[in-house]
């Protein structure tokens, strides 16, 4: 069976996108009435860029489940960033609040994480998709060979995808988090510990340092594993993530 999709919203609303584009007030100011259709355009362009590669994922699984006998994908989640993140993380980097910065300096707009079964999985897939010719790498940051201070975990690939609209092929930025199903529930759980909670601060701090633990453990644990699927399974052996173009 192949990896499910989970989308964590339903497809654009464009009246929506309209009234929290008019409604977002910011200390910086507001987004600027006469870009709202244009801001709409973009978005609708970030969503079929994001269906255009989930899309090639699936794909990608399918074949490795013919070949190998193999689903690498779990599952994978998409995302659209929301109006008010968008605008925040313009304001947080002192851009202007515009399409035209919007376009220039967030690649991250539209996201899919991707979970896979073992890290094997994770370099395959990414590198899989890498080699498509009608794909670019626009970025690429390995926390799975380098962790972040925390313990993170993740391969994180920026891609460029054409999407063909009446005036053409529009390369737009992906962003896609490659990570296995141990990596996802420990990010899951730091996530929520970091942004989510009450706690004091020495408690916080208390299981932070617990969680760094955790996560050199489930490296180890991952490492034995992988070692016992590689000698029963024929799939990929790929360690390297992919290579920005």
């Amino acid at each position: 069976m192949g990896g499910v999709i989970l989308d964590r919203q339903s497809r654009i609303n464009t009246a929506d996108l309209r009234a929290r584009l008019k409604g977002a007030s910011l200390e910086e100011g507001e987004f600027p009435t006469d870009q709202i259709p244009e801001f709409i355009d973009l978005m609708q362009v970030y969503e079929g860029a994001m269906y255009e590669i989930s899309t090639k994922l699936e794909i990608l699984d399918s074949e490795f489940q013919v070949r190998f006998s193999h689903d690498p994908i779990h599952h994978m989640e998409r995302r659209l960033k929301s109006v008010n993140s968008i605008l925040g993380k313009l304001v947080r980097r002192g851009l202007p609040l515009s399409v035209e910065a919007m376009k220039d300096n967030l690649f991250d707009v539209a996201g899919i994480r991707v979970i896979c079964n073992y890290r094997d999985d994770v370099y395959s897939v990414s590198n899989y998709l890498s080699a498509q010719n009608d794909i670019s790498v626009l970025r690429v940051k390995d926390y799975i060979k380098n962790p972040k201070q925390n313990g993170y975990r993740s391969l994180h690939v920026i891609y460029a995808v054409p999407v063909f609209l009446s005036s053409g092929a529009h390369y737009t930025p992906v962003e896609v988090q490659f990570r296995t199903i141990a990596m996802d529930y420990w990010a899951s759980l730091e996530h929520a510990l970091r942004y989510k909670t009450d706690l004091p601060d020495a408690k916080i701090s208390e299981h932070s340092q617990t969680l760094l633990d955790c996560a050199r453990s489930l490296q180890n644990i991952e490492t034995q594993m992988q070692n016992i699927h590689r000698d029963i399974n024929g799939a990929p052996q790929v360690g390297e993530a992919p290579k920005a173009g």
